[in-house]
């Protein structure tokens, strides 16, 4: 009270001297209206040391018993433990954690290293059938705990859906059956593609891999257990099950599958106005039209603009295309460009 008095005395702020000090004014208001003699700092917010806190010699002895050659290679929720059937209390398992991790010498303790997921390479696409992904879906059927696998493959720069299938099972030999019939039906020459999926064994097996080299498409697999490595095949299944005409039962027959997917397929790639390339369906981009269909959107909100100007208070709307599209993009500057490929 007397450093904030002398403060305003000064020609400070009282509100700024409170603030700096750690107190409000409403604080030092009624500090002036009470007897205030012995009762010390009752901040809510004061730091002080806590009575129970470890001293530097107890921090020495956790780390001693730790580095033991008996404890060396153990974390503590084997040492103390094993130090109570001993009749030895020292300190608890949280503060043995949090003294050696203080020190640098919580993980690794023993030759176990944690393993180290490096994040896919990067691919960038500037145009159609550079970069795929694919993925399998499961599809209920009138068996509980029975399905039919919809294997679906999507181009990520034009979202087109270039092939689909769906079986009673899951196999390398389907999946690379799947892809050469799409690549036919795409005309993909070797060295042009890039096939990006997870790590299942559909995607990784000896004949798909064989395929693949065959092909001469360039695999790229996702990290083990990380989901959004594959985000545009997960963020086509959502909409394929969340679309208002998904059976809310289901599938009868495989057959009955097959003919629901094959109109979904046709709506999502020539009828689908898809939010991440500006509101154009696939097969739009997919065939290069998009660039005409943007440019005269632009000019008739440019006209719209002209026509009533005062509902406009900035620029219109950006339609201007998205000219590349990127998988698992990260913060290294080398990012591998599909059309680098053939060379």
């Amino acid at each position: 009270m007397l450093l904030i008095t002398e403060a305003c005395n000064a020609g400070a702020r009282k509100r700024l001297a409170c603030k700096l000090i750690g107190i409000s004014i409403r604080t030092l208001q009624r500090w002036g209206n009470q007897d205030l003699e012995g009762l010390g700092d009752q901040r809510k917010n004061r730091s002080y040391a806590p009575a129970n806190k470890l001293n530097e010699k107890e921090r020495q002895e956790i780390l001693q018993v730790s580095n033991a050659s008996e404890f060396k290679d153990l974390p503590p929720s084997q040492i103390v433990p094993t130090l109570a059937d001993m009749g030895v209390y020292i300190a608890s398992e949280s503060s043995f954690y949090r003294v050696l991790k203080e020190d640098n010498q919580l993980s690794p303790r023993g030759k176990t290293k944690p393993r180290t997921r490096r994040k896919p390479k990067s691919y960038t696409a500037t145009g159609s059938n550079q970069v795929w992904t694919w993925d399998i879906t499961y599809l209920p059927t009138s068996v509980k705990g029975a399905f039919y696998y919809l294997y679906m493959i999507t181009d990520i720069y034009s979202r087109k859906i270039v092939g689909w299938e769906i079986h009673e099972n899951q196999s390398d030999e389907l999946s690379s059956d799947l892809i050469q019939r799409a690549c036919l039906s795409e005309k993909i020459c070797r060295g042009e593609l890039v096939l990006h999926s997870d790590n299942g064994s559909p995607m990784k097996g000896a004949t798909m891999l064989a395929k693949l080299q065959n092909l001469g498409v360039v695999p790229s697999f996702s990290r083990p257990s990380v989901s959004n490595d594959n985000p545009y095949s997960e963020s086509l299944f959502k909409t394929l099950k969340y679309t208002p005409a998904y059976p809310s039962g289901p599938f009868e027959s495989i057959f009955a599958s097959r003919m629901w997917v094959h109109e979904f397929v046709k709506w999502y790639n020539e009828k689908h106005k898809h939010s991440g390339i500006k509101f154009v369906s696939p097969s739009e981009r997919h065939l290069g039209k998009d660039k005409e269909i943007l440019a005269n959107r632009d000019v008739v909100y440019k006209n719209a603009r002209k026509e009533n100007p005062a509902r406009w208070s900035g620029k219109t709307r950006n339609w201007e295309e998205i000219n590349e599209v990127s998988l698992n993009p990260g913060k290294n500057k080398n990012v591998y460009k599909t059309g680098s490929l053939a060379a």
